[in-house]
C-alpha cells in the first residue's frame, strides 16, 4: 500500500498547567527533512521527536509545531528578584557609557527571558506528556497519508487500465496497418509503372515490416504496467521506484512514436504519454 506525502494533523491536550498542541504538515520531498518549531523550555524533545520521524516516516518535508498556553490565569505575576537586580545594573553599567541615555523601561525588563517566574509543572512530567501527544499526532499524519496514498493508488489504477485499453487496441491494429502500408507500397510503384523485381520488392517489405514492428515496445509496456502493480500494492516506500518506472514507461512510449507509421500508431503513442505524465506529476506525491 503506497502513501502520499502530502497530510495534515493535529493533536491538542488541556492540563493543569496549561494547554500543548502539535500541528504536523508534510509535503512532498526527495528525502525526510522535518523541521521543528517548538518554545525552548521544550528544546530536550528535538532529538526524539526527529527519531520517531525518522522511524514511521521516509520521505517528506515535514514541519511540526508545539505550542505551550500556560494557565497562568488568576495566579500572581513573580520575578525573579536576583535576575532582574542582575539585569537592572548591567543596563545602568552600559547607560553610564552613553551620553544621553533612555530611562530604563520597566516592560522591557519584564519582557527579558527569565524575569518573570512561571508556575509550571515539573519539565521532566511536561516534557513526556508533550512527546505522548506528539506521537498521537503522528499517528493522524500516518493515517492521512496513508488515505491520501489509497487515492493516489486508485487514480494510477485507472490510468494503467486506461494503457492496457491503448496497447490491447494497437495489437489488432498492427496487422492491419501492415497489410495496409504493403497495398500502399504496391500501389505506388504501378502508378509509376516502374519494372518490379518480386524478389527485391519482397525484401523490401519485410525490412519495412521489421523497421514498424512494435511488439516488442508493447510487450515491455505491459511488463512495465504489471510492474507498477506489484510495486502499488507491497508494502514499504514505493515513490522512488514509481518514479524509476515511469521514465521506463515514458522510453518505451517514446520509441512506439518513433516507430509510427500510420496515423492510429502515433495517436496511440500519444495518448500513452499523457497517460504517463498524469502519472508521473502523481507519483511525485507518493513517499
Amino acid at each position: 500500500m503506497v502513501h502520499s506525502m502530502t497530510a495534515f494533523a493535529r493533536a491538542e491536550r488541556a492540563g493543569a498547567h496549561g494547554t500543548l498542541s502539535w500541528e504536523l504538515r508534510s509535503v512532498n520531498h526527495r528525502y525526510l527533512e522535518p523541521h521543528l518549531r517548538l518554545p525552548e523550555s521544550f528544546r530536550d524533545l528535538e532529538s526524539a521527536v526527529r527519531e520517531a520521524l525518522r522511524q514511521n516516516l521516509s520521505r517528506g518535508k515535514v514541519e511540526c509545531t508545539l505550542r505551550f498556553d500556560e494557565a497562568n490565569a488568576g495566579k500572581p505575576l513573580q520575578i525573579d528578584r536576583e535576575r532582574t537586580t542582575q539585569l537592572v545594573a548591567v543596563a545602568e553599567s552600559v547607560a553610564a557609557l552613553i551620553r544621553q541615555p533612555a530611562p530604563i523601561n520597566p516592560l522591557e525588563v519584564l519582557a527579558w527571558p527569565g524575569v518573570l517566574v512561571a508556575d509550571v509543572a515539573d519539565p521532566q512530567a511536561l516534557n513526556a506528556e508533550a512527546l505522548g501527544l506528539f506521537n498521537e499526532a503522528l499517528t493522524q499524519l500516518k493515517a492521512g497519508r496513508a488515505r491520501e496514498g489509497a487515492e493516489l493508488a486508485r487514480l494510477l489504477e485507472e490510468r494503467l487500465d486506461a494503457m492496457l485499453s491503448e496497447v490491447a487496441a494497437l495489437r489488432q491494429l498492427v496487422p492491419q496497418m501492415l497489410a495496409a502500408q504493403r497495398q500502399k507500397i504496391l500501389e505506388r510503384f504501378r502508378e509509376l509503372q516502374a519494372e518490379l523485381d518480386p524478389q527485391r520488392l519482397e525484401q523490401e517489405l519485410v525490412l519495412l515490416a521489421q523497421k514498424s514492428d512494435v511488439a516488442e515496445e508493447l510487450d515491455r509496456l505491459c511488463t512495465h504496467i504489471a510492474e507498477v502493480r506489484r510495486v502499488l500494492n507491497a508494502s514499504g516506500a514505493a515513490g522512488r521506484r514509481l518514479d524509476f518506472l515511469m521514465q521506463e514507461l515514458n522510453r518505451e512510449a517514446n520509441t512506439l512514436g518513433s516507430k509510427a507509421f500510420d496515423p492510429r500508431s502515433t495517436q496511440t503513442a500519444v495518448n500513452l504519454k499523457v497517460l504517463i505524465e498524469q502519472m508521473r506529476e502523481q507519483v511525485q506525491n507518493i513517499e
